[in-house]
């Protein structure tokens, strides 16, 4: 990716500009994704481990900023930050999404900035298409439910990429502490799958007994998911990383990472598995990407348990915003800024 030396520019793309593009539908991101998990398998990448931001009055697991940075390589190298920011006190306060996010694509002869896009979005979208895809090889062939719990932005974005990438969904279970959480997410998802059976749930166990397929969308900072509660066959999407108890971890038939120098860390789930001797890099089946390029097996039979513990990658905001930036120019779609001006 190239920028022009004598009067650098920057591509502003807003939120609207991204819908506008295609980002509100879950394909450009599936397919993003499976590239992006193609070059990390391969090795052709660099990414620092995320730090995060905190102060005083950071009472919650969310309260906090994180910078993810990446270089991607390939056929269109780049390299970006996503800076995302997350209050949990924001709905209710100040009546604003949780979490907020831009992303800053830099061209890699030159290092110049070269494109500012919205990042919440492109964050929700793609961390519903990685569900999607290990979805494709974890999960059980033909399966028909899927239980959801937590009911927020991240639950829509998960729900409606599985409804258009999976049509064999017929029931979609759904819990949260908020009642009306749960109500506003039907209603949202019966304007385009009245088919669909939406079932609210009288608890989370009651909903992930039922379910082929599992997706935490909760900010929990403590466990609840028992191992008892999950049937024969099931994968766990594990978004919301603290959900499942440990020993799901140690009795799941294979679990799955993202990336495992990214996963464990922060005292996560994994991370204090690892420091109390009871999980490892040998126990751990695979990262999701050795499995898109087939050097590790999905699913081997139906009743497998299989849990996937993605702590989300810089490299995921990358590949899709990279996809966007390219989709923009050969449009002529978003804002042009002056560097200089």
């Amino acid at each position: 990716m190239k920028t022009s030396t004598s009067s650098p520019t920057l591509i502003y793309l807003s939120q609207n500009d991204l819908h506008a593009l295609g980002g509100g539908r879950s394909y450009p991101y599936v397919e993003a994704i499976v590239d992006g998990l193609v070059s990390h398998a391969r090795g052709d990448y660099v990414q620092p481990l995320k730090p995060y931001l905190r102060w005083p009055g950071a009472d919650h697991i969310a309260d906090r900023i994180i910078a993810m940075p990446c270089y991607l390589g390939g056929e269109h190298p780049v390299a970006g930050l996503k800076w995302v920011g997350s209050r949990q006190h924001n709905p209710g306060r100040f009546g604003l999404d949780r979490a907020s996010a831009i992303i800053v694509l830099n061209d890699t002869q030159t290092n110049y900035p070269i494109a500012i896009l919205e990042g919440a979005l492109i964050s929700g979208m793609r961390t519903a298409a990685i569900t999607a895809v290990a979805t494709r090889h974890l999960a059980r062939e033909g399966f028909t439910d899927v239980a959801c719990i937590g009911c927020g932005p991240i639950a829509r974005m998960q729900m409606q990429t599985l409804l258009e990438q999976f049509p064999c969904i017929e029931r979609i279970h759904l819990f949260d502490l908020s009642g009306a959480a749960v109500e506003t997410l039907i209603a949202a998802l019966m304007e385009n799958y009245s088919e669909v059976n939406f079932i609210n749930a009288y608890s989370a166990e009651s909903a992930v007994r039922a379910a082929d397929v599992v997706v935490t969308c909760t900010v929990t900072d403590s466990p609840y998911l028992a191992y008892e509660w999950l049937k024969p066959g099931v994968f766990i999407s594990n978004i919301s990383i603290m959900d499942v108890h440990k020993n799901v971890y140690e009795k799941a038939d294979k679990v799955v990472v993202d990336d495992w120098d990214q996963s464990n860390r922060e005292k996560k789930i994994i991370n204090q598995l690892v420091l109390e001797g009871r999980f490892s890099r040998e126990q751990l089946h695979a990262e999701l990407g050795e499995i898109v390029i087939g050097d590790r097996p999905g699913r081997e039979n139906d009743n497998e348990i299989i849990l996937l513990n993605p702590m989300g990658m810089a490299l995921d905001d990358i590949v899709c915003a990279r996809h966007f930036y390219r989709l923009a120019r050969e449009q002529g779609a978003g804002t042009q800024l002056p560097l200089y001006g």
